[in-house]
């Protein structure tokens, strides 16, 4: 009985390796858990196979880093106001147990619990967007109100995956612009309090078609790093691709 009981538990042990990768993750863990939100831009200009692939990984990426610190998860698809969402899950994620060690050992069947659900509500979700464009600067704003019914355990982490390509208000992207531009150009706009918070904006210049000229992405980056910055986040930061081993 005692050889089948250790039998059970070597088989109900996770991969070491994935154990290590969640032992690092929790070296990256705050004092106050995570309130992830993460906001998916629904509009046909960055719709392919590759794209919507490297999105739903980097979004299991995030829940796992997001279970291992003990946090809440909202992932959401949106187009052309914060009003044009359509939320995957939302939830908190609490592996139970007494120690670190115990907990982050729960982390994968709680992740198995989640994810299926998000990939497989993807694409019906996505087509059942309104179109009108695509209003990420609504994101921003939806991002201070996600904060704001975190309870004070928690800090705000968003993470908004977009071409950057909005095209409500300002158009950014028409044309290339410079640091001095973008930074003008943002100044313009009233942005919500994102004090204390991390914000990602990734996959800026990823499109379908034809690849974007690389001083319009560029520009883009500037845009949306002084976007963030009047936001008073903690951290900003603006990329083409969203790299796992980054955050």
């Amino acid at each position: 009985m005692f050889a089948a009981s250790a039998c059970g538990l070597l088989d109900d042990a996770p991969d070491p390796a994935v154990m290590a990768e969640h032992q690092a993750m929790l070296a990256n863990c705050q004092d106050t858990a995570p309130g992830s939100l993460v906001l998916v831009d629904g509009t046909g200009s960055s719709n392919t196979e590759a794209i919507t692939a490297e999105r739903l990984d980097a979004i299991e990426h995030i829940a796992r880093q997001t279970a291992v610190c003990s946090g809440y998860l909202r992932v959401a698809v949106f187009s052309s106001s914060s009003a044009a969402t359509t939320a995957l899950y939302d939830g908190a994620l609490h592996p139970h147990g007494a120690t670190d060690n115990a907990r982050i050992r729960r982390v994968p069947a709680l992740i198995e619990d989640v994810i299926p659900g998000i990939r497989e509500g993807y694409e019906p979700a996505m087509a059942e967007l309104p179109g009108g464009g695509s209003d990420i600067l609504g994101m921003l704003r939806l991002g201070e109100e996600f904060a704001g019914q975190l309870s004070t355990d928690y800090h705000l982490e968003l993470y908004l995956f977009s071409d950057g390509f909005h095209n409500v208000g300002h158009k950014p992207g028409s044309e290339a612009l410079s640091l001095e531009e973008a930074e003008a150009l943002a100044a313009e706009t009233t942005m919500p309090d994102l004090s204390g918070a991390s914000v990602t904006v990734a996959g800026i210049g990823r499109v379908a078609g034809d690849p974007v000229p690389s001083d319009v992405v560029e520009g883009l980056v500037f845009y949306y790093q002084a976007l963030c910055a009047q936001t008073g986040a903690e951290e900003c930061l603006a990329v083409t691709d969203f790299n796992v081993t980054a955050r």
